[in-house]
C-alpha cells in the first residue's frame, strides 16, 4: 500500500489557518462537552429474566419429513400459517452444557421458519417447561450466520484498503468509530431516557467530527465540510421538527416502534423519528460537502485566476447535478427499506390520498422531504465558504505583481486549444504534413498525480 499524495501540497496561509481553527475548534469543544453531560450513566436497562432462553450452537445430522396430521376445519378467509412442514430433525450440540449430545426438534415450521438439511449450522433455543424444570424441549431458531458474514467483512475491507490504499484504511477506521459512537452513545442515551433529538444531533456531530479528520486528513478543505455538515445538520433538525410537528407525527409509524413502546414505555417516539432523520442525513451531507469542497478546490488550482464569485458558480453546477442524482438515491433508499409496507398499502382498498397522509407513509415522505432539502443547503453553504477560504489562501501566496497582473483574455481559447488540439510534436489531424503549435496553456496545469487537499 502506499499514499495517494505524490508530493506534499502547500499549506493554507497563517490567517486562513487561524480562522478555521478559531471557528472548529469552539464547536468540537461544545460537541464534546455535550455529549459528556448526556453520556448515559448506570448501565444498560436490565431485561426481564424470563424471555433469556438459552441458546447454543448446533450441526444438523439428520431431517426426516412426515405427512402432517390433518388439521381441524379453519374459517373462510383464515390467513394460512407455515407450509405444512411436519418431521423430526436430529441436532448435535456444539457447546454449551450438552455439547456433544444429540437432540431431536421438530422441523421448524411457521412464517420466516428456516429449511434444515443435513450439515447445516444452526441456532438451538432450550424451553424448560416452568412445572417441571427437568422436563426441557429443543427448536432450531435460525441458521448460523456468522462464518459467511465474516467472510463478507474481509472481503469488504480487503476491496476498500486495495482501492483507497491508506485512505481506504483511514475510511475503515471512522466506519468503525461510527458504531462505536452509535452503540456506546447513542443507542445507550435514547434509550436510558434523553432527548432522542438532542442525543441525536451531538451523536451526529461527534461522528462527523471523527469520521471526516480521519478520513480525509486535518485540512482546510475537510474543515470546510465538517462546517458546511454542521451547518445542514443544524438545519434538518430544524426542519424535522417543524415537519413533523406540521403533518401531527407521533412515531408510532412501524410495527418496531410500537413493539418498543411495549418494552420501553419511557421513550420518546416522535424524538426518535426526528433522531432517525438526523442520522440518515449525515451520511449523505458528508458525501455532499466533501464533494463540494473538493470541486472548488480543484478548480483553483486548474486556474488560479478565478475569482470567488466564478469559484462559486462553477462548483455550484457541480453541485445541481450531484443533487439531481442524490435526491433520487434518498427516495430510493427509503422505499427499499419499506417495500413490505408499500407492497402492503397497494392491496389497500382507500383512496390514494388517504393513503399519502396515513402516518405509515406520511412519515417517510416527510423523512425523505426534510433529508433533500438539508441537502439542498449544504450546497451552496459549503461552496460559499470553500470559495472564501480558497480564494483567501490564493491571494496570501499569491505575489502582488501576479495579483496586479490581469489574465489576458486569451487565455480560455488557449486552454480549450490545449484540450482538443494533440500533444506537441504530432502532426495535425486535418493536414498531417504540419505539425500542431505548441500548448502554451497545458504547461500552466497542475500535475496529474499532485493532491489538491491543502493542509494546515
Amino acid at each position: 500500500m502506499g499514499s495517494d499524495h505524490a508530493r506534499p501540497a502547500p499549506s493554507a496561509p497563517p490567517r486562513v489557518r487561524r480562522i478555521l481553527v478559531m471557528t472548529v475548534v469552539p464547536l468540537f469543544v461544545a460537541t464534546v462537552i455535550a455529549a459528556l453531560v448526556l453520556w448515559p450513566r448506570g448501565g444498560s436497562p436490565q431485561s426481564d429474566g424470563e424471555a433469556d432462553v438459552p441458546r447454543y450452537s448446533g450441526t444438523v445430522t439428520r431431517v426426516v419429513m412426515e405427512p402432517c396430521p390433518p388439521s381441524p376445519s379453519s374459517p373462510e378467509g383464515t390467513p394460512r400459517v407455515g407450509d405444512g412442514r411436519c418431521g423430526t430433525v436430529d441436532v448435535r450440540v456444539d457447546d454449551g452444557p450438552s455439547a456433544g449430545q444429540q437432540v431431536e426438534t421438530p422441523v421448524p415450521d411457521g412464517p420466516g421458519a428456516p429449511r434444515v438439511e443435513v450439515g447445516d449450522e444452526v441456532i438451538l433455543v432450550e424451553l424448560t417447561d416452568p412445572t417441571d424444570p427437568t422436563i426441557s424441549n429443543w427448536n432450531v431458531a435460525e441458521h448460523q450466520r456468522g462464518t459467511p458474514m465474516l467472510w463478507l467483512a474481509v472481503v469488504f475491507a480487503a476491496a476498500i484498503v486495495a482501492f483507497g490504499r491508506w485512505r481506504g484504511l483511514a475510511a475503515l477506521a471512522g466506519l468503525a468509530a461510527s458504531f462505536a459512537i452509535l452503540l456506546t452513545f447513542v443507542l445507550p442515551g435514547i434509550g436510558a431516557g434523553k432527548s432522542p433529538l438532542l442525543v441525536a444531533v451531538v451523536g451526529a456531530a461527534l461522528i462527523m467530527f471523527v469520521v471526516l479528520y480521519l478520513t480525509h486528513g486535518v485540512t482546510a478543505q475537510t474543515s470546510v465540510a465538517v462546517l458546511g455538515t454542521l451547518g445542514s445538520l443544524v438545519l434538518t433538525g430544524v426542519l424535522a421538527t417543524i415537519a413533523t410537528a406540521a403533518t401531527h407525527l407521533t412515531g408510532f409509524g412501524s410495527e418496531e416502534a410500537t413493539t418498543l413502546s411495549m418494552f420501553q414505555g419511557d421513550v420518546d417516539l416522535h424524538g426518535l423519528l426526528l433522531a432517525g432523520i438526523i442520522i440518515g442525513s449525515l451520511g449523505v451531507l458528508d458525501d455532499v460537502t466533501v464533494t463540494q469542497a473538493a470541486t472548488v478546490t480543484e478548480l483553483a488550482h486548474a486556474n488560479p485566476g478565478l475569482t470567488r464569485l466564478q469559484l462559486y458558480r462553477a462548483a455550484t453546477r457541480v453541485g445541481r447535478a450531484h443533487i439531481a442524482s442524490t435526491v433520487n438515491t434518498i427516495v430510493l433508499a427509503y422505499a427499499g427499506a419499506s417495500l413490505p409496507l408499500l407492497l402492503l398499502l397497494t392491496a389497500d382498498s382507500r383512496p390514494i390520498g388517504q393513503i399519502l397522509t396515513s402516518e405509515f407513509l406520511a412519515q417517510e415522505i416527510v423523512r425523505s422531504a426534510v433529508a433533500t432539502l438539508g441537502l439542498i443547503a449544504a450546497v451552496p453553504l459549503t461552496t460559499g465558504l470553500a470559495a472564501l477560504v480558497t480564494a483567501a489562501g490564493r491571494t496570501d501566496t499569491t505575489s502582488p505583481a501576479d495579483a496586479a497582473a490581469p489574465r489576458p483574455r486569451t487565455d480560455r481559447a488557449e486552454t480549450l486549444a490545449a484540450l482538443i488540439s494533440p500533444r506537441t510534436g504530432h502532426p495535425d489531424e486535418s493536414d498531417p504534413t504540419r505539425p500542431s503549435p505548441p500548448s502554451t496553456a497545458a504547461d500552466r496545469w497542475p500535475e496529474p498525480n499532485r493532491s489538491t487537499d491543502t493542509t494546515w
